[in-house]
C-alpha cells in the first residue's frame, strides 16, 4: 500500500459552507481524505460570491478554502435529494456540518438519524455556541464568538475601543480543533469499531485561546483584572511595539534576556538603571524604556537596529504588511504562501499547509470544484446512478449544476 497522503482512503461528508468548517474539511483534503461537499442546489456555498471574484465570477475566497473537494449540489428539501444524502451515509467515514446548531437535525439528519444509518460514522457539527447551552439557539459568526469570548475586549488601544481583528483566527481555529477532534476519533474507531459525536464551537476554541487572563483573574480572585494592553505587554518590558524609522518592530526581552539586549543596544548602563534594574520596575517604566528605544531606533536606522537585535539574539521582528510576508524568502522557501492554480482565476497565492509530514513531504495536485461539478462521478460511483439518471434529477431540480468554462486560464506551475 504506497497512500498518497496520511488520510488517503478516508471519506468526508461535507455540509459545510464560508469558513469555520471548510477549514476542517479543507484540511483533511490536503492530507489525502476524500471530500465530497455537499452544496444547496442553486447557490452553492455562500462563500462562492466572496472576493476576490474573477471576471466570471469565481470566487478566489471559495477555491483557497474548497480546493481538493467534490462538490454534489443537492435540493435537500426534496424526497429525492434526502434519499440521495440517506443512501451516501452509509459509505462514508465522517460527517461534517456547520450549520445553525440544530438545523442538520431539522433537515433530518441529526446524530440519532446518522448513528442509525452508520454506527462507525463520526459527526461533527461546528457551531458558533455549540449544539446546548442558553447561547446556542442564536446565530453567529466568527466575530460573534470572539466578542462573547472575551477576546475582542483584549484586543485594541486601552483608552479607546476594542479593535476588529482583520483575520478570522475563530473561524480557522475551529477548523483545526475540528480536524484534531476527527482525527482522534479515527483512531479511536479503529481501537473500538465505534463511530462518535463531536460538537465544536468557536466560543470554545476563542475560550481556549486565554493563555493568562482567565487563570490570572481567578488565581488572583479579581485581583488581577485582565483589559487590553493596546502596543505594550503588562508581563515584562521591553515587551510590545516599537516605531522605527519606517516601520514599527515588535521587541521582546525576557528577564534572561535584559542584560544581553542592554549589551546588544550599546546601553550597559540601563541594566543598573534604578528605573529598570528589577522586572517588575522595568513593567511599571515600560513607557520611559520604549522612549530610549524608540530613540535608539531613530539613531541607528531600522535594518541596522534589527540586525543589532538578531545578532544579539534579542527575538524582534519588523511589523510586515500582507504583501510584505508574501514576498518574504523565508515564508517563499517554505511555502508558507503557495502559488496554486484555478481553472478560472489561473495562478494566485494562498495560505500554505501548516501541517508538515515527513513521510509526505510533498503537495497534493488539488482543484476547488464548480457547483455540482461531481454530481454523476460521486453518485456513479456510490449509488451506481449512470449518467442519464443523474441528467433526470438535474434536469427535476434535486440536483444543480454551473456551467464549467470551456476554455481554462493558462498555467506555468
Amino acid at each position: 500500500m504506497n497512500p498518497k497522503h496520511i488520510l488517503d482512503g478516508i471519506k468526508v461528508l461535507d455540509f459545510t459552507q464560508f469558513l469555520a468548517g471548510p477549514s476542517a474539511t479543507r484540511i483533511m483534503a490536503e492530507m489525502g481524505a476524500e471530500v465530497v461537499k455537499i452544496e444547496e442546489s442553486t447557490i452553492g456555498d455562500n462563500s462562492r460570491f466572496f472576493p476576490y471574484r474573477a471576471s466570471d465570477g469565481r470566487s478566489a475566497y471559495y477555491v483557497q478554502q474548497n480546493r481538493g473537494k467534490k462538490s454534489v449540489a443537492v435540493n435537500m428539501k426534496t424526497a429525492k435529494g434526502k434519499q440521495i444524502i440517506r443512501d451516501l451515509i452509509p459509505q462514508f467515514d465522517v460527517l461534517i456540518e456547520n450549520y445553525s446548531a440544530g438545523v442538520i437535525g431539522r433537515l433530518g439528519f441529526g446524530w440519532d438519524v446518522v448513528r442509525e444509518l452508520n454506527p462507525r460514522m463520526i459527526m461533527c457539527s461546528i457551531s458558533t455556541f455549540g449544539q446546548e447551552g442558553p447561547l446556542a439557539h442564536l446565530p453567529g459568526y466568527d466575530y460573534i464568538a470572539q466578542g462573547y469570548s472575551g477576546v475582542s475586549a483584549m484586543i485594541g488601544d486601552p483608552n479607546g475601543p476594542p479593535a476588529l481583528v482583520g483575520l478570522a483566527i475563530g473561524d480557522t481555529s475551529t477548523g483545526v480543533h475540528a480536524a484534531t477532534a476527527i482525527g482522534y476519533s479515527l483512531f479511536h474507531r479503529e481501537r473500538t469499531g465505534k463511530g462518535q459525536y463531536l460538537d465544536i464551537s468557536l466560543l470554545d476554541t476563542y475560550f481556549h485561546h486565554h493563555e493568562m487572563n482567565v487563570q490570572d483573574y481567578s488565581a488572583s480572585k479579581g485581583q488581577s483584572l485582565p483589559r487590553r494592553l493596546g502596543t505594550h505587554h503588562t508581563v515584562a518590558a521591553p515587551a510590545g511595539m516599537f516605531k522605527g524609522r519606517d516601520r514599527y518592530f515588535f521587541i521582546i526581552a525576557l528577564t534572561h534576556q535584559w542584560e544581553p539586549f542592554c549589551d546588544a543596544i550599546g546601553m550597559p548602563e540601563l541594566k543598573t538603571d534604578p528605573r529598570f534594574s528589577d522586572p517588575a520596575i522595568r513593567i511599571e517604566n515600560r513607557l520611559e524604556l520604549a522612549k530610549i528605544i524608540e530613540n535608539w531606533f531613530a539613531e541607528v536606522g531600522d535594518d541596522v537596529a534589527q540586525q543589532t537585535l538578531e545578532e544579539g539574539r534579542i527575538p524582534v521582528a519588523p511589523i510586515l504588511e500582507v504583501e510584505e510576508v508574501m514576498a518574504h524568502p523565508h515564508m517563499v522557501q517554505r511555502e508558507t504562501v503557495r502559488t496554486i492554480y484555478d481553472r478560472s482565476i489561473g495562478e494566485f497565492q494562498v495560505p500554505g499547509m501548516p501541517l508538515r509530514f515527513s513521510e509526505f513531504p510533498g503537495h497534493l495536485d488539488l482543484d476547488a470544484p464548480y457547483l455540482g461539478e461531481q454530481n454523476a462521478i460521486v453518485l456513479g460511483q456510490y449509488l451506481s446512478m449512470n449518467a442519464s439518471d443523474v441528467a433526470a434529477l438535474e434536469s427535476e431540480g434535486v440536483l444543480g449544476k454551473e456551467a464549467i468554462p470551456d476554455k481554462p486560464a493558462p498555467r506555468n506551475i
